[in-house]
C-alpha cells in the first residue's frame, strides 16, 4: 500500500511540482491550494505525512498544523516558506512540525527529508508483503516462498519492490532504468530484460505482464 502524503500549498506551480516529485518516488499525492480544503481532510485517518506552506490565504499552516496534530498527534509534518527566519522555525517545531524547508528549495532535497522522516516515524510498521505465495519483508531484504528464503542480488530486489508497490502500474523500461538503476546508469536498457529474466525464474509464480513493445506490468 501507497503511502499517502498531502500537499498543501497555494502557489500552483510549485504545488504540481512537488506533487510529481512525490509521485515519482512512489507515494499517493493529494494536493491542497487553500487552507479550506485542506481542513476538510484533517480528518482523513490514512496520511502518512503532510508538507504545509505557512502562507495559506486568509489563514496559515500554524493554524492548519493544530486541526491536524488534533485530529492525530503522531502524524508527521513538513513546513515549507519563503521566510528564511528563525523565528518561524521555532513557532514550527513548538506547534509539533519535523522539519522545515526553505524555498526556492531543491525538489530532490525535499523528496530525501520526506523519506527520511519518513523511515524515523514508522519504522516499527510491520514491513512484510504478502503476494502470490511469497513473502517479502522489506526491512530485512528477504523473500520467502513455503518458509525457504530465496537468494536474489541487490537490483532483482529492488525491481521486485518497485513492483510490489505499484501493482497494476506499467513501467517501460526506460523508467524502470531510472527507478531501480537511478539516472547515473548509462549501458543498455537490456540490463531490465535480464534482470527481469532471472527474477522470473526465481519467482515463477510472480504475475509480472509483458507489455510488448512497452515494458512490464505487475498484476
Amino acid at each position: 500500500m501507497k503511502r499517502v502524503i498531502n500537499v498543501v500549498e497555494d502557489e500552483k506551480d510549485l504545488n504540481e511540482l512537488v506533487r510529481r516529485y512525490l509521485e515519482k518516488e512512489g507515494y499517493e499525492t493529494r494536493s491542497y491550494l487553500t487552507y479550506e480544503q485542506a481542513a476538510i481532510a484533517v480528518e482523513d485517518d490514512d496520511v502518512s505525512l503532510w508538507i504545509l506552506d505557512i502562507m495559506l490565504d486568509d489563514k496559515s499552516g500554524f493554524d492548519l498544523i493544530e486541526s491536524i496534530k488534533n485530529q492525530n498527534p503522531n502524524v508527521p509534518v513538513i513546513f515549507m516558506s519563503a521566510r528564511d527566519k528563525e523565528f518561524d522555525r521555532i513557532i514550527g517545531l513548538e506547534k509539533g512540525s519535523d522539519d522545515y524547508i526553505t524555498k526556492p528549495f531543491s525538489p530532490k532535497e525535499l523528496i530525501l527529508r520526506v523519506n527520511n522522516i519518513l523511515r524515523r516515524v514508522y519504522k516499527d510498521e510491520v514491513t512484510h508483503i504478502e503476494i502470490d505465495g511469497y513473502i517479502i519483508d522489506e526491512s530485512q531484504r528477504k523473500v520467502l516462498f513455503r518458509d525457504e528464503e530465496l537468494d536474489l542480488t541487490t537490483k532483482e530486489f529492488d525491481l521486485l519492490i518497485l513492483f510490489v508497490k505499484n501493482k497494476g502500474t506499467a513501467f517501460s523500461r526506460e523508467q524502470i532504468l531510472t527507478k531501480v538503476w537511478e539516472v547515473n546508469y548509462f549501458g543498455s536498457d537490456r540490463v531490465v530484460d535480464d534482470t527481469l529474466r532471472r527474477l522470473r525464474r526465481k519467482m515463477p509464480n510472480l504475475g509480472i505482464h509483458t507489455i510488448y513493445g512497452f515494458g512490464y506490468r505487475l498484476g
